[in-house]
């Protein structure tokens, strides 16, 4: 079709003739309402942001010669921000004849990764650039797997391992049955609730 004839029915349907492939031999047209597919497409671009996190690197800093005092408030800090869902940056600064003692800086930062433990992943091990040392803190990845994915609860595995069978009818015995196990909506130590 040429393009004055896809004009042509473009104009007498009120819509737009938008030329969709440019290197295609020929080049591809399509008809349609170009400001409703503007629309749609910021439309989707709102609602993909919506559901998007951003990540910020939150820094806590320290001083080689901080008190223990000091060092739990800022460790605090530093797993609040966590929680929140942010990357923590470590920094330790040094000034004039401190930079002769780094060896004190790296274990208040291995200190501080050991402190916090399985919280955290450690993205950056401790690296020095010049007078400041840092590592990068990441909260740990959740697994939508792991905690179910599908939002509906889970039973509780039997113990042992074995599943239970229906009693079996007839027979002359008597047919012995356990209550069946269920999970309870307490969240007990090691539980994917908590």
């Amino acid at each position: 079709m040429t393009p004055q004839d896809a004009l042509k029915i473009a104009r007498e349907r009120n819509m737009d003739l938008v030329e969709v492939s440019p290197t295609a031999q020929p080049p591809v047209c399509r008809i349609m309402d170009f400001g409703k597919y503007l629309y749609q497409q910021e439309k989707r671009e709102r609602e993909a942001k919506k559901h998007q996190k951003v990540i910020t690197v939150k820094e806590v800093k320290f001083r080689i010669n901080v008190d223990d005092h000091d060092y739990e408030t800022k460790k605090n800090h530093a797993l609040r921000f966590l929680e929140e869902g942010d990357k923590v940056k470590a920094t330790i600064f040094f000034r004039g004849r401190e930079m002769t003692r780094t060896g004190l800086g790296r274990e208040l930062l291995q200190r501080l990764i050991k402190d916090i433990g399985n919280r955290a992943i450690v993205e950056n091990m401790p690296r020095q650039e010049g007078n400041t040392l840092h590592a990068i803190l990441a909260p740990p990845k959740t697994d939508k797997a792991k905690t179910g994915g599908s939002g509906g609860q889970k039973q509780a595995p039997r113990a042992g391992g074995q599943q239970q069978q229906p009693p079996k009818q007839g027979g002359g015995g008597v047919a012995a049955s356990a209550a069946p196990q269920q999970a309870t909506g307490t969240a007990g130590p090691g539980s994917p609730n908590q």
